[in-house]
């Protein structure tokens, strides 16, 4: 093991029951304000490579969760370039308390991916370059999207984070009270109640026992990748950016080519809202994948493989792009 390998095999943590893809560089960038962001870049044995994916997270994600994701990637002929978002996973945390999941401005997300962009993926990895992101990967997506179409080439973008469901309160009210306790200089309480570590009856994010288990045991041997509750100013300004990406002026200045993979029972956030995105949605297209949960690249294989074959066929475009022109304007 050469130094280099030695010193990314420091940066992420292996369990037996998730080994890393076997080519890949890791290690910290400096992202927007000087917060240091954990990265890894997965190279396919394939040659020419097809091109490289960004793969945005969810909230309390981090990059070990996606290695059997990386895997299905890099076997399609695609490299994978993905980081950690600020506050979470690998990166480093935005309060005192590490366990709050915290964001000053959304807009740091945003910088954070054009620096990764730029500072890592532009001068590394291989063209073109793709994004997949999930959950709030894919809000932050969404945001930026209109100024990334001379970079990204195509985006798969699975259960975007646009509402909110499933929370024991209505999401009128939880924007309510965050933005009361954002403008009162009460933005850094948690609000709601840690989930790292529920049970898999009734949870809303996978109906695959063996991957729910997979990823707890990550979580059990490396507590310091999670966080619990989001603070009332990272759900103030996720509804802000929600809101904001939702509306037809934004969604009208996209052209980079889009899939919508919607989780039919979503319990985080609504089909409905997924459904209602696509149609404002000149650049996209709307995949629908019925009996999926949220997490659709932890569920079972039959709804997994529809996302992952979608993605396959959509991003090198062996299809024709599902009838999406390459400016979808």
């Amino acid at each position: 093991m050469t130094e280099a390998e030695a010193s990314a095999n420091d940066v992420l943590h292996h369990t037996p029951a998730n080994p890393a893809p076997l080519n890949y560089t890791a290690g910290y960038f400096t992202g927007h304000r000087g917060t240091k962001l954990r990265y890894g870049l997965f190279r396919s044995e394939i040659s020419p490579a097809v091109g490289t994916v960004v793969v945005m997270q969810g909230r309390n994600e981090f990059i070990e969760k996606y290695f059997e994701t990386i895997r299905d990637l890099n076997a399609m002929g695609l490299w994978v370039a993905t980081f950690d978002l600020r506050g979470q996973g690998g990166s480093d945390r935005l309060t005192k308390n590490p366990r709050k999941g915290h964001v000053r401005r959304f807009s740091d997300y945003e910088r954070d991916l054009e620096i990764f962009l730029e500072q890592i993926v532009l001068p590394d990895a291989r063209l073109p370059f793709f994004l997949v992101g999930h959950s709030t990967g894919a809000l932050i997506a969404l945001s930026a999207a209109p100024r990334l179409s001379t970079r990204i080439h195509r985006m798969a973008l699975s259960a975007p984070y646009i509402a909110l469901s499933g929370q024991g309160a209505p999401q009128g009210a939880i924007r309510t009270l965050a933005g009361l306790a954002s403008w009162t200089a009460l933005g850094r309480i948690s609000m709601g109640t840690d989930q790292s570590r529920r049970p898999f009856e009734g949870n809303p994010l996978t109906s695959d026992i063996a991957r729910f288990h997979r990823n707890a045991e990550i979580i059990a041997a490396h507590p310091e990748l999670t966080v619990g509750a989001p603070t009332a100013r990272w759900l103030h300004e996720t509804f802000k950016a929600a809101r904001r990406v939702s509306n037809q002026a934004h969604l009208t200045r996209i052209t980079i080519p889009t899939l919508i993979l919607a989780p039919m029972l979503d319990g985080v956030v609504p089909y409905r809202a997924q459904e209602e995105l696509s149609r404002k949605f000149r650049a996209a297209q709307l995949i629908t994948v019925n009996g999926a949960r949220h997490e659709l690249f932890h569920d079972r294989d039959i709804y997994r493989a529809q996302g992952l074959a979608a993605i396959e066929a959509f991003m090198p475009g062996l299809d024709g792009g599902f009838g999406l022109s390459e400016t979808a304007a």
